[in-house]
């Protein structure tokens, strides 16, 4: 038995998110800007003004209980102290040795608070609602919080989240984002509008990122099972794959003939050469 060298055949190359994460980044983008082109042409009253009002008068009443604890601990995920969650998952890349993930988990992480929404916030300076129970910064529009919220959800669902199981994260991740909504116009710190430009603005840069970066944390994904695969001496880094040897069977000789009865009988009775 011989063996016969097989090289396994290449699988299909990662990818990235498709194009409709890309077009629906683009998207939530542009409505962004645009509701900041509205709100900045007329900051006294905007044509949504009248809605806005008209919801922060159904966020009165009293302000305490359960809401009042659950609209606390929205505040401080989305404060200061909560840049503990994405630097505590920026550890965990970088301790896994996931420079791509760590890289863009950083990058975007800040360029989607600092470009879009401090960028839009100064464009803007939106004044905020009267008597805002909370610690609040200058400029209302967009919300910092709810862009926070929907930024770390894309995040989170791209880095972490398996592909069979992100349609229920998205579903959870919508309603944490919707949540994160709610404390603010709650909290009297931000108006409707502000809410939903900042999850649109947040989840629409994250996306766009997403798309951009998804070739290369593909990549990243499926890097350590070459790792393993040098370590148990199958393959190295930069090699192509050690073709793997399987059995081939040799065609069997033919059986000798069995000296039977008849055989002799024949041999006997056949005349000399």
């Amino acid at each position: 038995m011989s063996w016969k060298p097989v090289t396994p055949p290449d699988g299909p190359a990662p990818r990235g998110p498709g194009r409709g994460a890309l077009l629906l980044g683009l998207v939530l983008l542009g409505l962004a800007a645009l509701a900041a082109l509205v709100v900045r042409s007329d900051l006294a009253d905007p044509p949504f003004q009248a809605f806005d009002d008209r919801w922060l008068g159904w966020m009165g009443g009293p302000h305490d209980g359960l809401y009042a604890a659950a609209a606390a601990a929205l505040n401080w995920f989305g404060g200061p102290p909560g840049v503990v969650v994405p630097f505590g998952l920026l550890l965990v890349l970088l301790l896994r040795r996931s420079w791509v993930s760590a890289a863009f988990m950083l990058g975007v992480y800040l360029g989607g608070n600092l470009l879009v929404v401090q960028g839009l916030k100064h464009l803007v300076d939106r004044p905020r609602p009267a008597d805002p129970m909370v610690r609040v910064d200058h400029g209302s529009f967009p919300s910092g919080h709810a862009a926070s919220a929907a930024l770390l959800v894309v995040l989170m669902g791209a880095l972490l989240v398996p592909a069979a199981r992100r349609r229920a994260w998205w579903i959870g991740g919508t309603v944490f984002t919707l949540a994160m909504m709610w404390s603010r116009i709650w909290l009297h710190a931000h108006w409707l509008s502000d809410t939903a430009a900042g999850a649109a603005g947040g989840a629409g840069a994250a996306l766009v990122a997403w798309w951009l970066f998804g070739p290369a944390l593909a990549r990243e994904s499926v890097r350590p099972l070459g790792r393993r695969g040098a370590a148990a001496g199958a393959e190295g880094p930069g090699r192509a794959p050690a073709p793997v040897s399987e059995p081939v069977s040799e065609p069997a000789a033919a059986p000798a003939p069995v000296a039977t009865p008849v055989l002799l009988a024949e041999r006997s009775a056949a005349p000399p050469p």
